[in-house]
């Protein structure tokens, strides 16, 4: 089944030097961009993330510091990508937990503003997970009747990505809508208003906070009555992105 666009829908998948958002960086990207009239534009592009890579990280994906040693810096293509991403939806296999996450970190380390406020966000994994809680190479077989070659190369990942996707609407036409708003919703997990779900939406709408002594307090409310805490929030190994929406409800206090 194809999908139903009416803007374009981008999917994506990142090879990095680790999995902590607030330290690692993008090794390898690649995106397929997907437009309303089904056309397609697909990118792969290595970055030199300018620290070693472990070598746990390179049992996964296999690429060593010496295949990118020689490649541009994320900061060096950073405007590039995100006029290529610029009023686009997203799509990826946990990307909404990792993949989005770290883009906007990169994004931000190298000082190209990019609004993702708008941006709807289809994660296939959580949609798999809801459905069938495999792994991308089962959810490959699974649904497309193919064995996933080159796994955990970025552009073997994200073509499976795509083709995974149209295969659950396929699968369960009756429960799932071809609609990019409908899919983005059915993959969301939580609530999330900061990527990194430290901040996410209760039932009535109230931004609360998910972590720690905290957890289900609410954010304005929290930064009132603890004006240290803002400072520790600042100072601590949260992700830029996390710091920013803080920052943003500490200026709701100092407004109110």
């Amino acid at each position: 089944m194809e999908l139903h666009l009416t803007r374009p829908l981008i999917f994506f998948d990142i090879e990095s030097t680790g999995l902590q958002v607030s330290t690692d960086r993008i090794i390898e990207l690649c995106y397929i961009k997907v437009m309303p009239d089904g056309t397609e534009k697909t990118v792969t592009q290595r970055f030199n993330p300018q620290i070693p890579i472990p070598a746990e990280s390179t049992a996964v994906h296999g690429i060593h510091d010496e295949d990118v040693a020689q490649c541009p810096t994320f900061a060096e293509k950073a405007a590039q990508i995100a006029a290529d991403f610029k009023h686009a939806d997203l799509a990826g296999f946990n990307s909404n937990n990792f993949d989005i996450p770290l883009l906007y970190e990169e994004f931000v380390r190298a000082g190209v503003a990019i609004d993702l406020s708008n941006c709807r966000m289809i994660d296939v994994q959580n949609i798999f997970h809801k459905m069938e809680k495999r792994t991308l190479e089962a959810a490959y077989q699974f649904y497309c009747g193919k064995t996933l070659e080159d796994a955990h190369s970025a552009e073997a990942d994200t073509r499976a990505t795509y083709e995974v996707l149209k295969g659950q609407l396929d699968r369960y036409g009756a429960e799932l809508q071809n609609d990019v708003t409908f899919l983005a919703d059915f993959s969301r997990r939580n609530r999330n208003v900061d990527f990194a779900g430290r901040i996410v939406l209760d039932d009535n709408g109230t931004a609360v906070i998910n972590f720690g002594k905290y957890r289900g307090k609410p954010v304005v409310e929290t930064l009132r009555r603890d004006p240290g805490y803002y400072n520790w929030i600042m100072q601590g190994d949260f992700t830029q992105n996390t710091k920013q929406v803080f920052t943003k409800y500490k200026l709701l206090t100092k407004n109110n």
